[in-house]
């Protein structure tokens, strides 16, 4: 089955990151589906049951996002809320993410070095994405870690690396 891969960025005409992941994304529609929650849902008003049918006739689920205020997008968190309910997404009877392989992708201004134990933020990325980790597993879902590339606030990388750092996202999700 093919991967859902849900893109949370609310200005994706100016993303350069995000934007070329996408392009890269949907050279090959074969393997992936590529839903733009801002482009899907301008007024913020989620489809629950739209969304919830979309994760269902798909395989795997990767959320991507830029790193926002060390979380992610708003729109992103309203959705996890209303998309992952209570006897569909966990609870006694909540089982339509049970053993879904699962992921992030996600862009970071930061440079690497400050998301350390000893950087400037006194944390890592596995500590501030551990809600979503947590979220997953909580969903009983395969939580199959992140892919990220740092520095894009003050460093775009030139074309090359972009380009190879797509194909390692896209590898990245074949992969999972």
């Amino acid at each position: 089955m093919k991967t859902l891969v849900i893109v949370t960025h609310p200005n994706p005409e100016t993303s350069i990151i995000n934007k070329r992941w996408v392009e890269e994304l949907k050279k090959y529609p074969e393997k992936y589906t590529v839903h733009e929650l801002y482009k899907s849902y301008p007024d913020g008003k989620i489809d629950v049951e739209k969304e919830q049918q979309l994760i269902e006739s798909h395989g795997n689920l990767v959320l991507q996002f830029p790193l926002y205020w060390f979380n992610s997008p708003p729109l992103l968190k309203q959705w996890l809320d209303e998309v992952f309910t209570y006897g569909w997404a966990y609870g006694s009877s909540g089982d339509k993410l049970k053993n879904r392989k699962a992921a992030l992708a996600v862009s970071v201004g930061g440079e690497e070095q400050l998301y350390q134990k000893e950087g400037k933020f006194n944390r890592t990325m596995d500590e501030i994405l551990s809600p979503f980790e947590t979220t997953f597993l909580y969903c009983k879902s395969d939580y199959r870690s992140f892919f990220s590339i740092y520095g894009v606030e003050t460093n775009t990388p030139p074309a090359d690396e972009l380009d190879k750092n797509a194909q390692d996202y896209v590898k990245f999700i074949d992969n999972m």
